[in-house]
């Protein structure tokens, strides 16, 4: 890991991200399922794409969402995850004045909208199978680790046998929290003076619906057609 890099956009970030992951790559003429990769949408998901795609992997989402402070959005107190999973910052409820009914109504709110992504991104497609699979977590970057943190859980509690978060960029305290909690970790720029994901990107544009619809449709073609 290193602090003096940039990224010219989350395509390019997903690239090199495959490089550090070449072990989990796919077997040409194998009819194993091995791993797969999970995006946290909606930014997680070009890097993943680009991952997956140089790996030759199957790309799936979990669908996670951050906690913000109620007059700061920007400052994650938690996450939330699917299936109700939740993840709180260290004193939460309490820190900064922050009550437990403030807690619940953010989270359902945010839950709400995991649900209203599920049934745009997914449509009736099922969830994929995660037992005994290694499972490679994708994020455009991680900031505080709460939304990650809850995917990480969402993974174990579906069995995985391995969990690996990637990610192109995060600061070296939250990584040292989360480190612990993965069977691996691997991020590209790890930078002592990190104020935002977006400073370590020459483009960062927000990822739309329609993007990660386009890019999972592209994706699960592949993944129907022979090979």
């Amino acid at each position: 890991m290193t602090d003096a890099h940039r990224f010219r956009n989350r395509a390019q970030a997903g690239r090199l991200l495959a490089k550090q992951l070449k072990a989990y790559a796919r077997r040409p003429g194998t009819a194993e399922t091995g791993a797969i990769v999970l995006a946290l949408p909606r930014g997680g998901v070009p890097v993943g794409y680009a991952v997956a795609a140089a790996l030759g992997l199957e790309l799936d989402l979990l669908l996670v969402r951050k906690l913000g402070l109620p007059y700061q959005p920007e400052f994650a107190i938690g996450a939330v995850g699917s299936g109700g999973v939740q993840v709180l910052q260290p004193g939460v409820p309490g820190l900064m004045g922050v009550t437990q009914e403030q807690v619940d109504a953010i989270s359902a709110r945010e839950l709400a909208e995991i649900e209203r992504r599920t049934r745009l991104y997914r449509g009736g497609r099922p969830e994929p199978a995660l037992v005994q699979r290694p499972v490679i977590i994708v994020d455009d970057g991680i900031a505080t680790g709460s939304t990650m943190e809850a995917a990480v859980k969402i993974a174990r509690g579906r069995h995985a046998a391995r969990v690996i978060v990637a990610v192109p960029v995060a600061p070296p305290d939250t990584l040292g929290r989360l480190e612990p909690e993965v069977d691996e970790l691997v991020c590209l720029v790890s930078p002592l003076r990190f104020r935002a994901v977006s400073q370590w990107y020459d483009a960062f544009d927000q990822t739309s619906d329609a993007e990660v619809q386009d890019l999972l449709a592209m994706a699960w073609s592949k993944q129907a057609s022979p090979l």
